[in-house]
């Protein structure tokens, strides 16, 4: 388990952090002030404020590691632990499908936030995607001792989720890029999308 976690941040892990910090920071207003649920250590959003220096980061996640980048406090994974409107962003890299209840963690961000939600999640469409995606999540979590209930939803299920939570999708990107050709064959195609959700 340890060498395949080795071998997936040398290959896999800073890659996915440049890119994606370059999609999500390019969503973010100006002088955001922002809130990361699920932030694990927050390395990723350290590379955010380098490219963004307007904007703050604070994070939640449901395990506080005993060293992190940003300030980090403790939430039970369910409800998020501040008033209606009190972030202007709030960021969900890879946390939804790690979720019992998806929907309840949205409508939770939805709440929070007073501008948008940021999201980096998955889209279960196209030829074996459901293994695919099971595939990578145990390759990149399961070392950490990550939960993995594998819930992985359609682009009809996100399209219903957001109109349920009256939430439109002001940008969507399915080319996102995290992986060098010729795994991007396999592992990117339209697995990845990365969005900024408003109010309708």
């Amino acid at each position: 388990m340890q060498v395949i976690g080795g071998i997936h941040s040398s290959l896999v892990f800073k890659r996915r952090t440049r890119v994606l910090a370059a999609h999500l920071t390019a969503l973010l207003p100006r002088d955001a002030d922002v809130l990361d649920v699920g932030c694990g250590d927050g390395t990723l959003d350290v590379l955010m404020l380098q490219a963004r220096p307007d904007i703050s980061i604070r994070g939640i996640d449901v395990f506080v590691r005993p060293k992190t980048n940003i300030p980090v406090e403790p939430f039970d994974g369910k409800v998020i632990p501040y008033a209606d409107k009190s972030f202007s962003i709030i960021t969900f890299v890879d946390v939804l499908h790690h979720t019992e209840d998806p929907l309840a963690l949205l409508a939770e961000a939805a709440r929070v936030a007073r501008d948008g939600i940021v999201i980096k999640d998955h889209a279960r469409e196209g030829i074996f995607a459901e293994q695919t995606l099971r595939f990578m999540d145990w390759v990149g979590n399961a070392h950490h001792g990550v939960v993995l209930p594998y819930n992985y939803w359609s682009q009809a299920q996100w399209d219903d989720a957001l109109k349920a939570l009256d939430l439109r999708a002001e940008a969507w990107i399915s080319r996102v890029g995290l992986y060098p050709w010729p795994a991007s064959q396999l592992f990117d195609r339209q697995l990845h999308f990365v969005a900024k959700l408003v109010r309708r």
